[in-house]
């Protein structure tokens, strides 16, 4: 199917893979675009997407005459969509297409993983990436990827460096109240986090900047993994979760998992407040569940 031409003065947005961050940009900024396209790889996930969303299928290899379609008529591109062993699936099933039909802009949503171990010590975009994992040198590969696809069309591609994301319906409350909370003790190891508004406000400075490169979205308190729950637990009034030490808890996790807590850093997020003017709503994971608290999770 050929691709029409973009509307002058419209903003189209598809969303490979229409995860947590797209949802919530949808639901709580869909007025910003005159139309939303999201892909799905099955026909329940598809039928979840919310109202306002046109679900197209993508399963990593084959692109539909939709979907075709839709990647001409896009103005922002914005992918969640993991990279495989064969590189990143976008730009294999689709490079293409978006070759002849550039959009104005591309957000690719990674992971601050791809720093690796620093033993705490502090990290920032000017920080060499040493992933340690081949999931991880996926990640940096479908980054340096999408790099080349914007030098090449001159379209600016900001890659975000997410922190752990929490938000409604995804956080510490929620894990406490029905019970799945895990209270993984490390010592010496810190995670940063990052609300979900903050990523959504982050996306759409990057949109009304037109903003290209490496940027890390990270809370401003890089702090223990345990200490959330301790603090959503006394937001409800409940026990703390009993301490499990890591040695016990590693035997059974996942090589994923295993990688995720190898990691120890503080990531710096200097750039995000001072190129984007991003102004944290969040800026810890205590208002942040303040928040989320007094909204009703977890009760």
């Amino acid at each position: 199917m050929s691709t029409s031409p973009r509307a002058a003065g419209a903003s189209v947005l598809t969303a490979i893979g229409f995860g947590y961050c797209a949802r919530r940009l949808a639901a709580t900024h869909g007025a910003d675009f005159s139309r939303i396209f999201g892909t799905a790889r099955s026909p329940e996930h598809l039928a979840a997407l919310p109202p306002g969303v046109t679900g197209l299928a993508f399963d990593g290899t084959a692109v539909s005459p939709e979907l075709e379609q839709a990647l001409g008529e896009s103005d922002v591109l914005l992918l969640s969509a993991p990279p495989d062993t064969d590189g990143d699936p976008v730009l294999r099933a689709a490079g293409a297409i978006l070759a002849a039909h550039p959009p104005r802009q591309v957000i690719y949503l990674t992971t601050l993983g791809v720093y690796g171990d620093h033993a705490g010590g502090w990290v920032d975009e000017e920080t060499p990436p040493r992933g340690g994992s081949a999931r991880l040198g996926r990640r940096l590969a479908a980054e340096a990827q999408w790099q080349a696809f914007g030098e090449a069309h001159a379209i600016p591609v900001a890659v975000l460096r997410l922190a752990g994301i929490y938000g409604p319906g995804r956080n510490a409350l929620r894990q406490v109240a029905d019970g799945s909370a895990r209270r993984i003790e490390k010592p010496g190891q810190v995670f940063n986090r990052i609300h979900v508004d903050d990523i959504v406000a982050t996306i759409r400075a990057v949109m009304a900047q037109g903003f290209g490169g490496l940027l890390n979205v990270a809370d401003d308190l890089p702090t223990a993994p345990g200490d959330p729950l301790v603090y959503a637990a006394q937001l409800l009034g409940r026990p703390e979760p009993e301490p499990i030490p890591f040695d016990m808890a590693a035997r059974e996790m996942s090589p994923m998992a295993l990688t995720f807590w190898a990691s120890n850093k503080r990531v710096s997020n200097a750039r995000l407040k001072t190129a984007l003017k991003v102004d944290l709503a969040y800026p810890t994971y205590r208002e942040g569940l303040d928040a989320l608290f007094a909204a009703g999770e977890g009760r």
